[in-house]
């Protein structure tokens, strides 16, 4: 039974359908993508299933008593409320005493009294009572993986990013059947991504999303409905099986167009012999040609953006860097950096958010100055920034101003000059939206606006920071056609591992506290590569079952910090999730080792056990860093 029903819904903005009699269901547990171009309809779409926004027509049904929570693209908060007080703005018993803990325990660790001590005894009293120590321990998972740490903060001291990470807390925290997510992976660091798409993965929630992350739709979708000139069209596996079942629906529509083309000749030959007939078989037959002919029209073909400039020439210097050193309030961003770029280079940037990687790109093209040391620019060097803050523009403004205000006409890469209204026809921007306002275009067309303007300087040292954000898969596509043939320098920071992957040769990793190691790989050998390095640091680690000789160890340590009481019954279901884990480990390894089972329980187990491991790997650390609190 459908937790979630559509049927026949149609919405319009004025003469620009963006669905029509559209129906589809969500079952307990399914796992859901909405595929379509920018502006398509896709986050009004999911607005409308989440009752933000009205349809013309048609009927958005939720089953009786399920919860459903919604994380907007851009979504709103009351700016006099504190982070506290916005993720734990709920109803349920539960959350409002884990609010009423984590308020207490914060302040219990910040000035440490009786006082504070007997509200957290008496709290963790109601917690038992209620069993609510699980729903506990995720809220600290959530907070801590998402870097939530200062609760008491106004949400109007928050950027944009903290706010997303504030708002997807909050509905990973509340209890929800339904999980409707758009573009959730934006403003995520990738570690925070990767955590999310476990987390989701594991989960038995049902869930929508809009996301342009390719591996994170590869892992976690079951079922892609792709939205397309108004219509919708289901797939049920994951990004990969949906790319198959597409090119093969789209080789039939344009073999049957064919067809219909072919005979569509003969009958336009019979009309123009017989324009007057009057017979009931001939009025048949003129129906059937008109009902042929919109067949053989078929859909609208789709244009084909194409990023398309010449390069400025590059000279043999590019950028050098020397012992550079910048800080913000004490907190070191780079410490003696040192490198010289190189022609041709292709780097990508990695790092937690706060790292100092928008600050890095920013001493590059000189909005930002080094504390000290040197950074020389070569002197053809013509930077091109696409900067996460995207274009700051009126949005009274129309589209073709927004060009012509960097050039009246444009040289493309063969040399030949168009205009900025040609220009804009190649990213997908008609005539019709040329003239149309900044105001009406939709995220993702803004962010297309503001690469066309990056692109219009004819840069050699292009820089991008997070520029997969809001761009629909076929703009993503087409933007990663270009930077692998662009023969320029290209500085890449994103969260996307797929673009990543694909376009970066090696890596910055930001470590923190000033630290910056250049990895020679692309970014999912560098995962794999720290994988291993944590599997063998936990093999020469003590394990949990050696806890007894650490409590031993800590008879002197009087003035260390003790455990919380939350923190004490975390490490105890830490070592009975371990213990749990372990002999599930052991039975698959019998399982997989007997050679019983068919080709999918092999499959199923396989799978199984590396989830287990990856867990086992997690858990450990956690064990160790609870244990050495301990003593």
């Amino acid at each position: 039974m459908n937790l979630l029903s559509i049927e026949n819904l149609s919405k319009s903005y004025g003469d620009k359908i963006l669905f029509d009699n559209i129906s589809f269901g969500i079952s307990k547990g399914e796992k859901v993508a909405l595929i379509a171009r920018n502006g398509a309809g896709k986050s009004t779409l999911l607005r409308i299933i989440a009752g933000k926004e009205t349809a013309d027509s048609g009927i958005v049904t939720f089953r009786k008593d399920i919860n459903v929570e919604f994380l907007e693209q851009e979504p709103y908060m009351d700016n006099t409320k504190t982070v506290l007080e916005v993720i734990f703005d709920a109803k349920n018993p539960s959350v409002q005493l884990m609010k009423d803990y984590e308020l207490i325990l914060e302040k219990d660790q910040l000035h440490h009294t009786p006082e504070t001590q007997r509200e957290l005894e008496r709290l963790s009293g109601l917690i038992d009572d209620a069993q609510a120590w699980d729903y506990e321990v995720r809220v600290r998972q959530v907070l801590s993986r998402l870097n939530i740490h200062n609760l008491d903060q106004p949400i109007r001291q928050l950027s944009g990013g903290q706010k997303k990470r504030i708002a997807l807390a909050k509905a990973l925290i509340d209890p929800a059947d339904i999980l409707i997510m758009d573009e959730p992976t934006n403003h995520l660091d990738v570690e925070m991504v990767e955590w999310l798409e476990e987390f989701l993965t594991r989960s038995q929630l049902s869930l929508i999303l809009v996301t342009h992350d390719r591996y994170f739709l590869e892992n976690i979708t079951d079922k892609i409905i792709e939205l397309e000139n108004g219509n919708i069209y289901s797939y049920e596996g994951n990004y990969s099986y949906f790319l198959e079942k597409k090119e093969e629906r789209e080789f039939n529509q344009n073999r049957e167009r064919d067809k219909a083309r072919n005979i569509m000749r003969t009958e336009l030959e019979w009309m123009r012999r017989m324009p007057k007939a009057r017979g009931t078989k001939s009025k048949a037959r003129i129906d059937s040609f008109y009902e042929l002919k919109n067949k053989a029209a078929g859909k609208k073909a789709e244009g084909k953006m194409e990023l398309d400039v010449k390069m400025n020439r590059i000279g043999g210097k590019v950028i050098e860097m020397k012992k550079v050193y910048k800080s913000f309030d004490n907190l070191p961003i780079l410490q003696g950096f040192d490198y010289v770029f190189k022609t041709g280079e292709r780097i990508g940037i990695v790092g937690k958010n706060g790292a100092g990687k928008s600050t890095f790109l920013n001493m590059l093209v000189g909005t930002e100055q080094p504390d000290s040391g040197k950074i020389n620019v070569g002197e053809t060097i013509v930077f091109g920034y696409y900067s996460q803050q995207g274009l700051e523009l009126k949005e009274d403004k129309r589209v073709i101003e927004v060009v012509k205000d960097h050039a009246e006409v444009i040289q493309l890469s063969d040399g030949s000059k168009v205009s900025a209204g040609q220009f804009l026809q190649l990213f997908q921007f008609p005539p019709e939206v040329q003239y149309t306002y900044v105001s009406k275009l939709s995220g993702g067309e803004k962010r297309r606006l503001h690469l066309l303007t990056v692109l219009i300087k004819n840069p050699n040292f292009l820089i991008l920071d997070e520029p997969t954000n809001d761009l629909d898969l076929l703009t993503l596509g087409i933007l990663e056609e270009f930077l692998m043939n662009y023969t320029g320098c290209l500085l890449v920071v994103s969260h996307d591992r797929y673009f990543m992957d694909k376009l970066v040769d090696h890596l910055f990793i930001f470590e923190g506290e000033g630290k910056i190691r250049d990895y020679n790989g692309c970014y999912s050998e560098y995962r794999i590569s720290e994988d291993e390095k944590i599997k063998n640091l936990t093999k020469l680690k003590p394990k949990p079952q050696e806890s007894v000789v650490a409590e031993n160890k800590k008879a002197d340590n009087s003035n260390k910090r003790k455990l919380s009481f939350k923190e004490k019954f975390e490490l105890e279901t830490v070592e009975k999730q371990l213990a749990n884990l372990e002999m599930e480990k052991a039975e698959l390894t019998s399982r997989l080792s007997s050679g019983s089972g068919s080709h999918t329980d092999l499959i199923d187990w396989s799978q199984r056990m590396e989830v287990i491991i990856k867990e086992i790997d997690e858990k450990s650390i956690r064990w160790l860093e609870l244990s050495e609190i301990a003593g």
